[in-house]
Order: C-alpha cells, then sequence, then structure tokens
C-alpha cells in the first residue's frame, strides 16, 4: 500500500505510520455441525443455522418420536455443542402445507380473494388461525390480519394491508416477506371479510339502544337489555361508545361450563361499524344476533367463526436413501449443504436405524463424497442391529467402501430417558459425540483428541453394550471408536480414529485430531490467502504469502498444535522460485507448500515398574 510523502519544511525528525504487509489468516470454526434428516416441521432442503435446542424447537417443532434427529440435536447442545445446522428432508411428493381460503361479500357476491397458506408442510400448520378486522387508518380500504395459534396466542400480526398491487402495503408482498408462519396469495378482488360479526354503518346519530337483544355463541343462547338508562348512565353518543357498552354487556352473561366465549368477547369499532368477535378461538363459536332488534341495529351484516383455521397439513414421510442423498443441481438432501460454509462437523443419525446395510453404505458413501470436497468430518453412528462385539466385528466388512479418513464410527449405542415419555430408550451417538468434539475444540483445540477422560457424555444413563478392555482390544485395531462407562467417571469416549485407522491399513491419517487438524489448517489458509489471486506473481508476493502463512502457523504452534520444540521443528512455508517455475508464472500459477507436524494422541500409555531390591539413598 503506497503512503503519501512526508512534507519536510523543518530540519529535525519525522515520524510515518506505515500499514503492515502481512495480512493476517483467522482460524476458520472447528465444530459447526449439520443433522440432515426428518423433523416435525421447518422448510424443506433449506439450511437452518441455530444456537440452542429453543431454537430447534422453534424452528423445527422439537422432539419427535418418529425421528432421532431431533434427539441428536438436544444432546449435542447438552454435551457442548454451540451451533448447528439442520437441514430438514422428507420423502419426495409427500407433506403437504395446511391453507385456509378468505372470502370477500363486498362485491355484488362472494368470492374467494385470499389463500393464506402455512409457510412449511406440515400437521403443525393446522393449528394455525387467522384472524381480520379491519381497524386501520382507512377502514373502508384497508385491514388487518393477524396469525394466531391454536390457544388464540397471536403470533404474527401485519396491519393496514391492501389488496392492491400497487399500494406500498400490498398484503402478498408485505406477509410474504414478514412472515415466518405463513405465506400469502392474493386470488382475486376486494378484502377478506373480517372474522366475529360486523354491523352495518351506523349514521351519525344512533338507533334507539333501550332494547332488548338476543345472542347466541355456538350453542348457548342469551337475552339482555344493550341499552338500560337505570344502570347504564349516560346514553353513548357514539359508534366507540356503543362497543364499549357491548362489550360490557356480553361479557357479564353467564357462560357454557368450561368455555370463554361470552367472557372474553372483544367488541372492536372502526369507522362507523362494531365488529363483535367471540372470546374463544373454536371455529364453531360465530355469534350471532337474532330477532326483529338485532335487524334493526344491523348487527347481522356478516357473520363469520371468530377464526379462520387453517386446515389441511400433513407431514411428509420419513425420508428414504435417495431423499438424504438428495440432488447436487437442486440442492436437496444432503445437497443443500453446498452452499453453506462454516461446517465442519455432519452427522446422519436415522441411518443407524437402516435395516439393510447397503442403503446405510450408499448414503455414507455420497456424504463421504461431500465431506471430501466441503472439508467436513463426517460422524458415522453404529447400526442399532450391532447389539454386541461379535456383530460389531462382523459388521464393519460392510463399510469397506465407505473406509475414508473423512469419518469416524462409534459403538455402542446411548441410553437417555427419553424427555416425550420418562423412559429409558437407546440413541444413535452422533449428536451426542459432535457435542463432546465441539466442547474439546473450545476448551484444548482442534488438535485434542476428542476422547479420554475430559471426553464425559453428559445426561448418558448407559451404554447399549458395555465393553470391556479385552473387547475393546477387538474392536480398536479394527477402526471402530468405543465408547464406555468407567467407575466414577461413567459414560465417556474411549476411542479417536477414523474408519481409515484400522491397523492392517497402515493409513497417515489413522488418527481422528490429525486429521480435523489438517482440514482446520487446509480452510484457513485457503480463505487466509484470497487476496492472492490477481496479484503480480513475483518474489514480492512470495514473501508476503511465507510471512502470512508462517504467522498463521506459528499461532498454532504456540498453543501446542505441532510437535516440536521449535518453530522449524513443528513446521514450514515454502514458497520461492523451487515452487513456482517461469512455466507455473507464464500460466498464471503460485505454488505454496505448507509442511506440519501434527501431535498424535497417545492411545498406548505403558507404565514400566521395577521393584527395589534394597533401600538406597536419593
Amino acid at each position: 500500500m503506497l503512503t503519501q510523502p512526508t512534507h519536510t519544511t523543518y530540519p529535525g525528525v519525522y515520524v510515518e505510520e506505515l500499514p503492515s504487509s502481512i495480512r493476517s489468516i483467522t482460524t476458520v470454526t472447528t465444530s459447526v455441525t449439520a443433522f440432515v434428516g426428518h423433523t416435525r416441521r421447518g422448510p424443506l432442503n433449506h439450511p437452518v443455522r441455530i444456537t440452542s435446542f429453543a431454537d430447534f424447537e422453534r424452528r423445527f417443532g422439537g422432539l419427535t418420536s418418529q425421528s432421532p434427529l431431533g434427539y441428536a440435536v438436544h444432546q449435542f447442545f447438552g454435551n457442548g455443542g454451540t451451533v448447528a445446522v439442520i437441514v430438514r428432508v422428507a420423502k419426495a411428493h409427500t407433506g403437504k402445507e395446511a391453507c385456509v381460503t378468505l372470502e370477500s361479500t363486498e362485491g355484488h357476491s362472494r368470492c374467494a380473494v385470499l389463500e393464506v397458506h402455512a409457510k412449511e408442510p406440515g400437521v403443525w400448520g393446522s393449528g394455525l388461525r387467522v384472524a381480520v378486522d379491519y381497524d386501520t387508518h382507512h377502514p373502508d380500504e384497508t385491514f388487518n390480519l393477524q396469525i394466531l395459534d391454536a390457544h388464540g396466542t397471536a403470533r404474527e400480526a401485519f396491519s393496514g394491508l391492501s389488496m392492491d398491487p400497487g399500494h406500498g402495503r400490498y398484503a402478498e408482498t408485505l406477509v410474504n416477506a414478514g412472515s415466518s408462519l405463513v405465506r400469502v396469495a392474493v386470488v382475486g378482488e376486494g378484502r377478506p371479510d373480517p372474522s366475529g360479526t360486523v354491523s352495518k354503518a351506523f349514521h351519525h346519530e344512533l338507533p334507539d339502544l333501550n332494547v332488548e337483544l338476543t345472542v347466541k355463541i355456538g350453542e348457548v343462547e342469551r337475552e339482555f337489555t344493550l341499552y338500560d338508562p337505570d344502570c347504564d348512565g349516560e346514553a353513548p353518543c357514539n359508534v366507540t361508545e356503543l362497543a364499549l357498552l357491548l362489550e360490557h354487556k356480553l361479557r357479564a352473561l353467564p357462560d357454557a361450563p368450561g368455555k370463554h366465549a361470552f367472557a372474553g368477547a372483544e367488541v372492536l369499532a372502526f369507522g362507523r361499524r362494531i365488529q363483535v368477535v367471540a372470546g374463544s378461538t373454536d371455529p364453531d363459536d360465530v355469534v350471532r344476533f337474532v330477532g326483529e332488534c338485532a335487524n334493526d341495529l344491523g348487527l347481522e351484516a356478516s357473520v363469520n367463526p371468530p377464526v379462520f383455521p387453517l386446515c389441511g397439513g400433513e407431514d411428509g414421510e420419513l425420508p428414504g436413501p435417495r431423499d438424504l442423498i438428495g440432488s447436487e443441481a437442486r440442492k436437496t438432501g444432503l445437497q443443500a449443504l453446498r452452499d453453506v460454509h462454516d461446517v465442519n462437523l455432519l452427522a446422519l443419525p436415522e441411518l443407524a436405524s437402516y435395516e439393510n446395510t447397503d442403503d446405510m453404505v450408499t448414503v455414507l458413501s455420497a456424504a463421504e463424497r461431500l465431506c471430501k470436497e466441503r472439508r467436513i468430518f463426517l460422524l458415522v453412528d453404529a447400526p442399532a442391529a450391532w447389539g454386541s462385539v461379535d456383530a460389531a466385528r462382523a459388521g464393519i466388512a460392510a463399510f469397506t467402501p465407505v473406509r475414508g479418513n473423512h469419518s469416524g464410527l462409534y459403538f455402542p449405542h446411548l441410553q437417555l430417558t427419553d424427555p416425550l415419555t420418562g423412559r429409558l430408550r437407546s440413541f444413535p451417538p452422533s449428536g451426542a459425540v459432535a457435542g463432546v468434539i465441539a466442547r474439546t475444540d473450545s476448551e484444548r483445540g482442534v488438535w485434542k483428541a476428542p476422547a479420554g477422560t475430559e471426553a464425559r457424555l453428559a445426561g448418558v444413563h448407559s451404554l447399549t453394550v458395555k465393553l470391556t478392555d479385552r473387547e475393546n482390544g477387538l474392536l480398536n485395531p479394527l477402526g471402530v471408536n468405543a465408547l464406555r462407562s468407567f467407575p466414577v467417571i461413567g459414560p465417556l469416549i474411549w476411542g479417536a480414529r477414523t474408519l481409515e485407522g484400522a491397523d492392517a491399513l497402515e493409513s497417515e491419517w489413522k488418527y481422528i485430531p490429525v486429521r480435523r487438524l489438517a482440514l482446520h489448517v487446509e480452510e484457513s489458509l485457503l480463505r487466509g490467502l484470497q487476496w492472492v489471486v490477481f496479484e503480480p506473481n513475483n518474489e514480492q508476493l512470495w514473501q508476503q504469502i511465507r510471512l502470512n502463512a508462517s504467522a498463521y502457523l506459528h499461532s498454532l504452534f504456540e498453543k501446542g498444535a505441532f510437535k516440536g520444540g521449535t518453530p522449524r521443528q513443528a513446521y514450514f512455508v515454502k514458497c520461492d522460485k523451487d515452487t513456482t517455475t517461469d512455466e507455473d508464472i507464464e500460466r498464471g500459477i503460485v505454488n505454496v507448500v505448507v509442511g506440519i507436524a501434527p501431535v498424535r494422541p497417545a492411545e498406548f500409555v505403558i507404565v514400566k515398574i521395577q521393584q527395589m531390591a534394597g533401600q538406597f539413598d536419593v
């Protein structure tokens, strides 16, 4: 970067601040975990980032006995996880959005004008309710739309909506952009009719209010005097005072047992009209004023239920192998993660329940390819059918096609109390393991093996298979990471090998922390050196690259990520005329060679004890 030369005017010393030539390389995330599978609700095939299980409940409906994914997310956050990415997947061509069509009688005939759809497929949408009123600044032109849940609690509200596409508060544009629950479609002309019962427009002078009225809400009918001069004081002189009086009278009427229709009734005034809505969200609790007096007051101009319920929502069927793999072109299933940055771990807890191992391996093969391309580490759950050490030893052979170094397999399953039933049941371990990895990364670093006495599994009651040292010794050489339970400490992770970490394969990527550290370094350098593109390919650039990369690696060395007592023994960065030849320069290529010496975990600690034959002075 060029700076303005100092303008010297007097003899003396001048000070200039020069920008640093080192562009810092920041470390990327290490433990953001993606979960792909079935959920109760949520956008299909759309990655959503969450930071707590409360977020998961809010966006995806919480736990469901149909799928282990929600439980895996719960265990992830319970064991130290902080950020997750959820991709909801359902069987193709299944699932249906709940909807309701609102009609209008403002024209010469009743016609459909506005369709309200739940934003996502599922039965959950059938619990939504819609309320409409005209209590706006322009009561003859605009309307308010309120979205409520099944209990009548307001979830979202949109005011001053218009059905005119040229209006600044066009309903379709405003609701679809601002709502997380519904989307709307304008299908006709005119405003949707308001909820409840709406009167005709009153004249400037109110009619005689000292009349007997009969009101019927649902199946309950009551009679009352609208205005009694002896009890109600001065007579209402405007529509607003009339609305307050009518609301007071309705709320004073006795309700049916267990009902709140009369006691919670609301009466709104807008323009020269009033709107009466029952205090319940039961669509059958329509407010009807009957009799000649009611007709004289115009209280039967428009009669609708207190809310318009959405209906017809259907949950999608559980996804099959093809649904989980998805389409790269349409970004569905696993492929939806291709456009997501900062995903480091991937869990597919539904695969553990597959009875057909071939289907499981097919999905894992696609997941392994994605992980290699995106520098993600895959957490593989042992099949639920592995109920013993012998079953695990025999079954591991089926994983030969997916024995890669971007994945690790964990056995056995966990026994936890199901929050939905309070009973003990088994769950795949990937969610809890991902949480332990996140906790270990935060406390120690990505180079620390997520195993050992610090890798305790919180909330786990027991394991489906209790392993002995001897049985653990049979599985470890096969690349199966054991989950064990020790006295005092409890359940924990007792293995840190990749699926390529079997002794017979002699892989250089045998250990999970070594593989994950390399992925972390690769991704950090990839992002931190983006500035190099289109820079002049000469010695000055090579020197800057060496400085930047060395500064980043030295920070890792100081934290204990590499072995060796000196930086020279721990890492090197080479970028010069030996790595980048004249032919490379002609082709626009600059080559950077980085070497690291990772610290491998101490899997076998041998303690040698010698018995003393006699006493001696130290």
